[in-house]
């Protein structure tokens, strides 16, 4: 088994190598001075069963084109089975036709990473579970509940407790949690009654001198999660935090946190974070290495992923 790390989260791709315990293959994966992305794999990997660790986070082309290079370079290498590990799965939010001639581009990004080469896709927390059956290759799509649930069990007290899924969509993700918490759920029941007015955000449940934790998959612009947590705290919760398993955080994302009434945002390591981030005293990153490391082993060596989900 070999691990081939892209430019997208190194330091992530080391952290998985450090549980596992072996080093990172030797590559490079650099520009041409047009930018062009150019890969070369420095040791022989004929016959190897190797992953490629790459996020398509921000930039996103950039990233996806690297991963589909490093497949490329090592079919071409004789490599003996080819997994792409990616811990976030951009594009993952086009997964239907939203409108008249809009594209599905989650299945076109599933087609090119097949095409290319790959045999197998490791991922996280997909936007939408569906997109498992894009690939006409197997996928596996770890989820990120177990590690975030113990993170709550850490610092949080279970008897006040209250998990809330920012929207309809994310009642299923949130259900999860809760249950394996054991503690209540409720929902925000976002809506916008025209074009142009403002949301207006209802709330399933009573949160009434509640702790609340808001559970999603992605924040991106921040906006959906901040005016969550002014809703659930004009409803009388007591404190709002977010536990989040993807952390796009683009735009103005950093500053609302910070001025919202968001006790702390709670995200994986799946996307490597600028400094504004990182510096942040609101935001919190939890690791996810030790799953995906485990899930590769369990993949090398042909055992069950699933009972990771348990």
């Amino acid at each position: 088994m070999k691990l081939l790390a892209g430019n997208s989260n190194r330091s992530l791709a080391q952290a998985i190598a450090d549980h596992l315990d072996m080093p990172l293959t030797k590559a490079q994966v650099k520009r041409f001075a047009d930018n062009e992305v150019f890969a070369v794999i420095e040791e022989n990997v004929r016959g190897e069963d190797v992953f490629v660790i790459q996020s398509t986070s921000y930039p996103a082309n950039d990233n996806l084109m690297e991963l589909l290079i490093c497949i490329d370079a090592l079919v071409r290498a004789s490599a003996r089975r080819i997994t792409a590990v990616m811990p976030y799965f951009g594009y993952a939010r086009q997964d239907r036709k939203t409108g008249g001639r809009t594209p599905i581009s989650a299945k076109l990004v599933a087609n090119m990473i097949t095409r290319a080469g790959a045999d197998r896709v490791l991922t996280m927390d997909l936007h939408a579970g569906q997109i498992q059956g894009f690939f006409d290759i197997p996928t596996d799509n770890l989820v990120a509940t177990p590690v975030l649930a113990q993170d709550i069990r850490d610092h949080y007290q279970r008897g006040n407790l209250m998990i809330v899924s920012p929207d309809v969509g994310g009642v299923v993700r949130a259900r999860s949690l809760a249950e394996r918490l054991n503690v209540d759920l409720a929902i925000v029941d976002k809506r916008r009654p025209r074009a142009g007015e403002s949301e207006v955000m209802n709330i399933i449940g009573d949160v009434s001198g509640r702790e609340c934790i808001l559970f999603d998959d992605i924040v991106d612009s921040g906006g959906t999660l901040v005016n969550a947590a002014k809703a659930l705290m004009d409803a009388g919760a007591t404190s709002v935090s977010a536990y989040i398993s993807h952390g796009v955080l683009s735009g103005p994302a950093v500053q609302r946190v910070t001025d919202g009434p968001l006790k702390e945002l709670v995200i994986t390591d799946s996307i490597e974070q600028p400094f504004e981030v990182s510096n942040c005293s609101k935001i919190r990153s939890v690791p996810v290495a030790p799953l995906i490391g485990e899930a590769i082993r369990r993949i090398a060596n042909e055992e069950s992923v699933s009972k990771l989900f348990d």
